[in-house]
């Protein structure tokens, strides 16, 4: 299966906004967008780039 960029960064994306609208019902918004959707972020970022990579060793010869 070939996957491109917007293939594996949608579904990344929705995670994070299903999880941002889930998190306004418990916590204050403030707090969630402030703090937690950026650090979520990151997180995926970091994440996407890890998993890019070893994507890129387990596909080498």
């Amino acid at each position: 299966m070939e996957l491109d960029f917007v293939r594996s960064v949608v579904p990344l994306a929705v995670i994070v906004a299903v999880a941002t609208v889930a998190l306004t019902a418990v916590m204050a918004p403030s707090t969630v967008f402030m703090m937690v959707l950026p650090s979520m972020i990151a997180f995926s970022v970091v994440a996407y780039f890890f998993g890019m990579k070893h994507g890129e060793f387990r596909g080498s010869p």
